[in-house]
């Protein structure tokens, strides 16, 4: 099947208070507005102009320590969720599996990553974040799509169509209204609104966040509890091939 092509803007159309740092297809996002967060500042978003993939990652300067500003994560994921939720059929499920993969239909489709600085401290507020996040909209040109069954590509699934930048530009806005929510009902709904998108291993288990935003899963049968710990779960970003830049397959 050949790749689809399609619109490429020169910019992207976003809310006011963010504005597109645009990179050309090879580039990465997220390793490109951690190296440069200090320069562009906040509100800026880094946008791969790649046809496959919907590839981009916002600058954050949060006011809280680093330990609850973390938690942006999951607004992040809420975005990148009700972006792909908006363009797809509604009977075509968005799911999460924790923290960081966004599931399709059930296939593997995309997922988030969060950076700050290395040496920033747990108690204090960091000098930034970076939140950022890729969905697949296309399989390539030598990839089969009944022969991955495990992937989904927005476009095998009735995406509305527009392209990538479609996506990045829904995510801005889901986003902005996720900060608005977190400043003015605080973490809770947000944290709820991710909590109900989480996958159940088993039907009947009850999901939560710790202070800390690690999964708290309670078996309804036997009453047992097990913990999910986000940092271990940030670093490994088990959805990303790391040599195409695109969810694994």
């Amino acid at each position: 099947m050949p790749l689809v092509t399609f619109r490429s803007p020169a910019t992207l159309d976003l809310p006011p208070g963010l504005r597109t740092v645009a990179l050309r297809e090879s580039g990465d996002a997220f390793a490109h507005a951690c190296r440069t967060a200090a320069e562009e500042g906040a509100g800026a978003i880094v946008w791969v102009r790649r046809f496959d993939v919907a590839e981009f990652a916002v600058i954050l300067e949060p006011e809280d320590p680093l330990a609850v500003a973390r938690k942006a994560f999951f607004l992040g994921m809420n975005a990148l969720a009700d972006a792909v939720a908006a363009h797809t059929p509604p009977d075509r499920g968005v799911s999460i599996a924790y923290p960081d993969t966004l599931r399709f239909d059930g296939g593997l489709v995309g997922g988030g990553r969060l950076g700050w600085p290395k040496r920033a401290a747990e108690d204090a507020p960091p000098d930034w974040l970076v939140f950022a996040g890729i969905v697949r909209v296309a399989f390539s040109d030598q990839v089969e799509p009944g022969k991955v069954p495990n992937a989904a590509a927005l476009d095998e699934e009735g995406f509305e169509g527009g392209g990538p930048a479609l996506i990045v530009e829904a995510f801005a806005r889901h986003m902005m209204r996720q900060v608005d929510i977190w400043q003015h009902q605080g973490f809770g709904p947000v944290a709820a609104d991710y909590v109900a998108r989480l996958d159940k291993e088993r039907a009947g288990d009850r999901l939560s966040l710790d202070d800390d935003g690690n999964l708290v899963t309670r078996r309804i049968v036997g009453g047992t509890e097990m913990r999910a710990d986000l940092l271990a779960g940030l670093r490994q970003v088990n959805w990303l091939d790391r040599e195409t830049g695109a969810p694994r397959l």
